[in-house]
């Protein structure tokens, strides 16, 4: 008996959105799966990523640090890594940055730790740690079945697959009495414009031959920010290029965390588009 074809639940149009609006260059070979191919059919040299890793969850590539830490800290792959994790990372990223407190493996894990569902892993909240998350996306449909392939250089570390092992849970003290302990409040999941990554430091996507300069605003206080700028290089040689206001204000957070429709290009309430 002859087994109908596979029916990807996304379609070539949004794949080519993503490479374009993500500002993938050629040479990553990004490639959008054939109608029979599954996620383990990846390339030699190529890794399988998820749509709503990035729509969903704040991703970009090429990998930041913090992201390359927590895969070689916990061992798995990144193809393994549900969208639910990679918001949980990138939330946890964004909070720590914006507070200016380094994010670092050790205080991740004062927060959560990992578990593993259907064959992928995330991480739950540490049962005695305070919740740092608020509204976090309900549910992630069809997921499984929007991926793609691209070169494995856009991670730059080794990774590797991890065995579908048992995990002990981990009983860590926390660190309630430390300063950046309590400065990490509760906030809710958002999904930011390119723009307000840049500031974040988590993207590093601000094109190269843009007249503009990245400036944070912190909403109405009226303080400017100029973003990786020396203030004595800035006196010396008068800055010629026009700035880039970037207020940060995502709104109230959706029920669903956020539209799966949106792109690089596009933004939350307060933040404007690259272009």
């Amino acid at each position: 008996m002859k087994v109908p074809p596979r029916v990807l639940k996304w379609d070539q149009g949004l794949f080519e959105q993503i490479t374009k609006g993500f500002r993938f260059p050629p040479e990553w070979d990004a490639r959008y799966p054939g109608q029979n191919q599954t996620t383990a059919d990846a390339p030699s040299g190529y890794i399988t990523l998820f749509e709503d890793l990035f729509l969903q969850g704040n991703f970009r590539l090429p990998a930041m640090e913090f992201m390359a830490h927590i895969l070689h800290y916990y061992g798995f792959h990144i193809s393994q890594m549900s969208p639910p994790s990679m918001v949980t990372v990138r939330h946890f990223e964004f909070l720590c940055r914006s507070h200016d407190i380094e994010p670092i493996v050790e205080r991740f894990r004062a927060f959560y730790q990992l578990i593993r569902n259907m064959g992928f892993y995330s991480f739950g909240n540490r049962g005695s740690a305070k919740k740092i998350l608020l509204n976090p996306p309900k549910s992630f449909h069809n997921w499984k079945q929007k991926f793609f392939f691209i070169r494995e250089e856009v991670i730059p570390i080794a990774i590797i697959f991890r065995a579908l092992d048992v995990i002990e849970k981990e009983e860590l003290p926390i660190p309630k009495g430390t300063e950046w302990y309590v400065k990490l409040t509760a906030t809710p999941n958002c999904i930011f414009g390119e723009n307000v990554l840049v500031a974040a430091q988590m993207s590093d996507q601000w094109p190269e031959d843009s007249t503009e300069v990245p400036v944070l605003r912190f909403q109405d206080r009226g303080v400017l920010h100029n973003l990786g700028i020396d203030p004595e290089e800035q006196k010396k040689k008068p800055n010629k290029k026009k700035k880039k206001v970037i207020t940060i204000d995502a709104g109230p957070p959706s029920k669903k965390g956020g539209s799966s429709r949106a792109t690089a290009g596009s933004s939350d309430k307060g933040t404007h588009s690259f272009r």
